[in-house]
């Protein structure tokens, strides 16, 4: 099954995402959130799973008032292959079909790596590989039955191209296993009209950022958190959205004739 040819359409044709439904994993805030918002924006119906069920809902709410698409908020722990699967049949069940799977829930645990217990490095993967691995396997499943291709996208990270920082063996490790199989990944779902790209963000003050960065601070002295947020060579950190918009890019037809890459969205911070 080949990709479609859209040279013909216009600009606000290929950005369009009306009648396409979607899933993003960690939805509930940070850069989940933004993702679903631009998806949903964009014209998608998504279903936002987050292992806070309660911020997924809270999330859904907001922005199904906000642009009048259907949007749902979901129970997803993305290292438990049950929920995964619920999740998956809930967003056919309830939009009526899958087209675009993001999968965004990340974990990034600030250990060095003498301190760094087998429990600590498995957990990491289990989220940052193992679940990219079961969430994509779960959505092409449901695209390739019906018929009809899709897009998956994973949030990849500047750490899986380089080292990161100290404390982050566990999270460079499983960020360079995404990216791998981000690349496999394409070269098997072709046939079956499904890409599949990665989106590589370098540090963004989220939620989730932050507390680590305290984390990073307290572990290898005092700087303030926001310092540990490097400018980019563009002359400001990223904010969610900058990812936001990559990942819409990703998930519409302007991008219909990639797969396998991984885009850096790092303001030039790996140049």
């Amino acid at each position: 099954m080949s990709t479609a040819d859209v040279a013909n359409k216009s600009l606000a044709e290929l950005v369009s995402l009306r009648g396409r439904r979607a899933v993003v994993t960690g939805g509930g805030r940070g850069l989940g959130k933004a993702i679903a918002s631009r998806l949903a924006e964009a014209g998608a119906d998504v279903l936002i799973g987050d292992i806070d069920e309660a911020l997924a809902v809270s999330a859904a709410k907001q922005l199904a008032e906000r642009y009048e698409v259907r949007v749902i908020g979901a129970a997803m722990d993305v290292t438990d292959t049950a929920s995964v699967v619920a999740a998956a049949d809930r967003a056919v069940a309830e939009l009526g079909g899958l087209e675009i799977w993001v999968n965004n829930a990340g974990i990034f645990p600030n250990v060095s790596l003498l301190e760094m217990t087998d429990d600590t490095w498995d957990k990491v993967f289990d989220v940052n590989a193992r679940g990219v691995f079961v969430g994509a396997r779960e959505a092409a499943r449901r695209m390739a039955a019906a018929g009809s291709g899709g897009v998956v996208v994973n949030i990849v990270s500047t750490a899986g191209f380089r080292g990161s920082a100290p404390g982050l063996a566990a999270y460079v490790g499983s960020k360079h296993a995404a990216r791998g199989v981000t690349r496999e990944m394409a070269l098997e779902l072709a046939p079956l009209g499904i890409r599949v790209l990665g989106v590589a963000p370098s540090y963004v003050p989220t939620e989730g950022n932050m507390m680590a960065a305290a984390a990073a601070a307290e572990l290898y002295g005092d700087v303030p958190p926001t310092d540990l947020m490097r400018l980019s060579p563009v002359g400001r950190a990223g904010v969610p959205d900058d990812i936001a918009r990559v990942v819409l890019f990703c998930a519409s037809d302007l991008s219909t004739f990639m797969t396998g890459s991984t885009l850096l969205a790092d303001g030039g911070d790996t140049a």
